[in-house]
């Protein structure tokens, strides 16, 4: 435990720091020219999507699936979030940034542990779990092709190719074909969309 500080106090600083990554803004977007979205908000949905993907593997741990997907991105409270470009020139040093985070901590080496396996990328729930991240960015891509900006389709022909689990995989064709409005304004012909009168 650090010195100085009692149990409780290193939890509410966790928790306290947690609440950063709402405040951290993935940068990609500022390169692809249009969109914005929060770590958190991307961490929100890969903890939907490695549920979905767990469940679609069946015999995997899916809790420790969504462990993982939930702390994949937490050392960009202290370290930020650098894009592709960013990160070819610049090294972030997450393995500390863990370090401190996690020290003190009642739980820290489990959340240590669970990052260790998540970056081993050996487990097969570690592999759905990296597949459940680059899914959020293709998903958040295809929002922003469909509104118009051209350059995410380059995008998310890379980020295809870095899939490495067939659940993933087999979502990709059904992703790419599906307008992002779909779910809620699929039937452009309902008379809702006119009069609002339910049937």
């Amino acid at each position: 435990m650090k010195k100085g500080k009692n149990k409780n106090t290193i939890i509410t600083n966790f928790l306290f720091e947690t609440g950063m990554l709402a405040k951290t803004p993935r940068s990609g977007f500022f390169f692809l020219g249009s969109g914005e979205q929060s770590v958190a908000e991307h961490i929100n949905r890969v903890c939907y999507i490695g549920f979905t993907l767990a469940s679609l593997a069946k015999n995997v741990d899916s809790a420790k699936v969504l462990e993982m997907c939930l702390f994949h991105d937490i050392a960009e409270a202290r370290v930020s979030d650098l894009n592709y470009v960013h990160q070819k020139y610049i090294n972030k040093d997450e393995a500390s940034a863990i370090k401190d985070l996690t020290g003190g901590l009642p739980f820290g080496a489990k959340i240590s542990s669970i990052l260790t396996e998540y970056e081993e990328r050996e487990s097969y729930e570690s592999k759905l779990a990296k597949d459940a991240d680059n899914l959020e960015l293709i998903l958040s891509l295809k929002e922003q092709l469909d509104i118009g900006n051209r350059r995410a389709l380059s995008w998310i022909k890379s980020a295809i190719k870095r899939l490495k689990t067939k659940e993933a995989q087999m979502l990709i064709d059904s992703i790419q074909n599906t307008e992002s409005d779909q779910w809620w304004y699929g039937d452009k012909e309902d008379k809702w969309w006119v009069n609002r009168k339910k049937k």
